[in-house]
């Protein structure tokens, strides 16, 4: 079965909070293919007991402990953790949207970054404060209170590190020759991506590779600020 469609189902699954559902598409995949999303359906799975959702678990510990990347590590502690079969990791859960923290994380430094919700865990971009500003529904002042966490944009750097890294998990010489001339010089992102839509898969499996690293780099993030990403018992209502 091509990995593509149990992933987006996965996705769906960990959206709407179904640990049966979760289970049923991470046995589709290999771990590899997912390690930080699956991670978090886990979370879920388990806080539902869902059937095989421990066993499971107990694998995905392992992977995460041994491909190391950032995040990986902190993921595998929350797992183990929920198992029983961990310490208890200092972090404060909040219920924060990875994905989104990762885009104010790695996007312009010239946007200003964010901030974060710590009541809600909302993810707030510069630009959505500056308009809640403009609309009068935040006073100027208002972003000092404790509940704010500051969110500082760091820009491309890691991304360009996560193409030099993808491409020389490329099998084929030509491909990789090809890719390590586009990403030199400014515009190395359009290029990259121009030059590596040729190829359908291996594209499919850079958007996997580069959503593993932001989102394990937003959940390092976020442990090093002293919190960690709070996994649902409850299905989303519909």
């Amino acid at each position: 079965m091509d990995a593509v469609e149990p992933k987006r189902e996965l996705r769906g699954a960990v959206y709407r909070g179904d640990g049966a559902a979760i289970v049923a598409r991470l046995g589709e995949l290999e771990p590899a293919e997912g390690l930080q999303l699956g991670g978090d359906g886990l979370l879920i799975a388990l806080g539902q007991e869902a059937e095989g959702a421990a066993e499971m678990a107990q694998q995905w510990i392992g992977a995460l402990r041994e491909r190391g990347w950032d995040g990986d590590s902190e993921l595998a502690d929350q797992l183990a953790t929920r198992l029983g079969t961990g310490a208890t990791p200092m972090l404060r859960p909040l219920p924060v949207d990875l994905e989104e923290l990762a885009g104010v994380l790695e996007g312009d430094p010239v946007l200003g970054g964010g901030r974060l919700d710590l009541r809600s865990g909302e993810v707030w971009a510069q630009p959505a404060i500056d308009y809640a500003r403009e609309v009068g529904e935040e006073d100027d002042g208002e972003g000092d209170a404790p509940w704010w966490l500051p969110v500082e944009s760091e820009g491309s750097r890691a991304g360009y590190r996560d193409m030099q890294e993808f491409i020389t998990s490329v099998p084929d010489e030509e491909q990789r020759d090809r890719l390590a001339i586009a990403i030199q010089g400014r515009g190395a992102f359009r290029r990259f991506k121009d030059v590596l839509a040729r190829w359908p898969g291996e594209l499919e499996r850079w958007w996997a590779f580069c959503e593993e690293r932001q989102r394990g780099r937003a959940r390092a993030w976020l442990a090093d600020a002293g919190y960690c990403v709070a996994g649902r018992s409850e299905p989303v209502s519909r």
